[in-house]
């Protein structure tokens, strides 16, 4: 299948098909959905991250994250495509989750402008990233990778945000139902 809006760039750890950041190298694959000015992303985010980085830590799973930009038009400034594309260049340092979550942490309401680039980059050097990250943010490299996730999810039949898939298969966006999931699969996979 083909996407008018292949990305000019797409980020280190990319998954295979461009569409999102993998991390973590568990059997087990999980993919959330996410849109960094979602509400319900932000509460998934907060209830989930550390059950989702225990996973990755302990290799039983490895997780896809797939930064869309659903919600653009819930900002003035398209705040979506533009935390996204800075997650990704947060993901060329290897700092994706880090970043992912002080995103959701400083999320700002729908409506408004959202964080500035500026704002952006200052969350970045407080999650440890440098003057390389401010480079790319700056430059709007990612810029058009969001709309490349976007497109791909959207074919794929996510039509909202957070959409939590375990080894493909759709699952409640809350960490109890990640993890038994999770088990299951790598039940599954040892049969």
């Amino acid at each position: 299948m083909t996407y008018r809006t292949t990305p000019d760039h797409v980020p280190a750890s990319a998954t295979p098909e461009g569409d999102g950041i993998l991390v973590g190298q568990g059997p087990v694959r999980i993919d959330a959905f996410i849109d960094f000015l979602c509400p319900f992303c932000k509460r998934f985010e907060l209830s989930a991250d550390s059950v989702l980085a225990e996973l990755v830590r302990d290799s039983t799973a490895s997780l896809a994250y797939h930064p869309m930009n659903f919600l653009d038009e819930a900002s003035t400034t398209n705040y979506s495509t533009r935390a996204a594309a800075a997650s990704g260049c947060a993901a060329d340092q290897g700092r994706f989750l880090d970043y992912a979550h002080a995103l959701f942490v400083a999320q700002p309401p729908e409506g408004g402008s959202g964080l500035s680039d500026t704002d952006l980059i200052e969350l970045g050097r407080e999650t440890g990233l440098d003057d390389t990250f401010a480079a790319c943010v700056s430059a709007g490299t990612y810029l058009d990778w969001p709309t490349y996730v976007t497109a791909r999810a959207t074919a794929a039949g996510v039509n909202g945000t957070p959409t939590v898939l375990v080894a493909g298969v759709p699952v409640t966006a809350d960490a109890r139902a990640i993890t038994a999931a999770v088990s299951r699969a790598g039940r599954a996979d040892q049969t």
